[in-house]
């Protein structure tokens, strides 16, 4: 396995350019399964996650053709499988949309549960609920998810909670079906509000994404579809924490700063100097760094998707902070290989006390999941001495050229490749 050596404390400076959002990618992509026709889907990012889903929409008899590094045509005209069971399927998390998707167009489908980051219980509950609303028969047996139905009726779903993958999966689902849905309880984040713009330019009928209410009004097919991925906010979110912890100034560009507003208030508060412009912002960090608070929640909360990142920076703030992760339940399980690099840090539940040290120092860590591991980077970066990164498969699951993109930047970071 690859890991990275990263010789900390050097201060990033000069600009890099965001990614499309993988969050975005991983749902569009398989809604371009519900379409006759053909789809070309643009600034998709070069990431591990996209080319899993390309590869196993390929294996269930679809056509996948990257035209440049960012830019797929999807051509699923002539159908595909209904049976998505492959090894591919099992190593994302976003592998069940291919749910929603097969339950729209074929009206069955057969998928295995899906795979991605280990960070505690991460139930289905809520999509398999939204599918049965609808008419179908869920059954899981045997590690798949099996839904069928003669038809898909359009109904009243309310999310016990809000969830993103929840709403997305039964807003693919209800795009075909009969009749009006109505979403209640949506999730509002930029990626549910991407997936409905590329449905509608195919074809459907999607009023009310980025609220909490989501009608649908059901359509008989979708028509494929030219299509831009909005950029990533956590890839944005993550540099910008970069530019923060190593003291940098940095110019994080192809950006939606509305986007990025949460974070920009915490880092502002911070005593970090955050400026905009319609599509970039410069982080500048020349004043000693300033504890906060911090509670994760639903868009246009404070991300989860950057606790670890968030939670490394407080880690070598001023004073004592106080971290409240609401949305996963288990999404500490990182803080081990923090501590190895020298924070402070006591977790009581959903709640992490972080005691600001003066700087980390050099060690061999692991990447536990695809944000810890950027969070193990962004704490080697401003640690003393040399730090080696493990597990960075993970890391490519969502950050494309994560070395290069912060070696250009004035760090002083290498890849050692590992036994394939």
């Amino acid at each position: 396995m690859d890991k990275l050596v990263v010789r900390g404390r050097k201060r990033l400076t000069g600009e890099v350019t965001i990614s499309g959002a993988k969050n975005a990618a991983v749902a569009v992509i398989p809604a371009a399964v519900m379409a006759t026709g053909v789809s070309v889907l643009e600034n998709l990012p070069s990431i591990e996650d996209v080319r899993n889903i390309c590869h196993t929409i390929q294996e269930m008899g679809g056509k996948c053709r990257f035209l440049d590094k960012h830019t797929l045509e999807i051509d699923c005209n002539e159908g595909v499988s209904y049976q998505a069971t492959f090894e591919g399927v099992q190593k994302m998390r976003a592998s069940y949309y291919l749910i929603g998707a097969l339950l729209a167009r074929y009206k069955k489908a057969e998928v295995a549960m899906p795979g991605g980051c280990n960070f505690g219980k991460r139930p289905i509950d809520l999509h398999l609920k939204g599918f049965r609303a609808l008419g179908a028969t869920v059954i899981e047996e045997d590690g798949m998810v099996k839904a069928y139905a003669e038809k898909l009726i359009g109904t009243s779903i309310y999310m016990d909670q809000v969830s993103v993958g929840a709403t997305i999966n039964v807003m693919l689902a209800a795009t075909m079906a009969e009749g009006t849905t109505t979403i209640e309880n949506a999730a509002k984040e930029p990626h549910v509000v991407d997936t409905a713009n590329y449905l509608n330019m195919m074809g459907a009928n999607i009023k009310g994404a980025g609220t909490d209410v989501i009608r649908i009004k059901g359509v008989p097919e979708l028509k494929g579809a030219q299509y831009t991925i909005i950029p990533d906010q956590i890839e944005a979110g993550t540099y910008m924490i970069a530019a923060a912890i190593t003291g940098g100034d940095v110019l994080v560009k192809n950006i939606i700063p509305k986007h990025m507003d949460s974070l920009t208030a915490k880092l502002e508060e911070m005593n970090v100097k955050v400026a905009e412009w319609e599509d970039s912002i410069r982080v500048m960090a020349d004043e000693p760094l300033r504890a906060v608070n911090v509670k994760t929640m639903s868009y246009p909360g404070f991300p989860t998707d950057l606790q670890p990142q968030i939670a490394t920076l407080l880690a070598v703030c001023n004073g004592t902070s106080v971290l409240t992760e609401n949305v996963w339940e288990n999404r500490y399980q990182y803080m081990g290989e923090l501590r190895k690099l020298g924070a402070d840090v006591e977790i009581n539940g959903r709640v992490a006390t972080i005691h600001g040290i003066k700087h980390f120092s050099g060690a061999e860590v692991s990447a536990t999941d695809l944000r810890a591991g950027a969070a193990m980077i962004l704490a080697a970066l401003a640690a003393e001495g040399e730090t080696i990164i493990d597990g960075v498969r993970y890391i490519d699951r969502g950050y494309e050229d994560v070395e290069e993109k912060f070696r250009a930047m004035g760090a002083d970071i290498d890849r050692i490749p590992g036994e394939q």
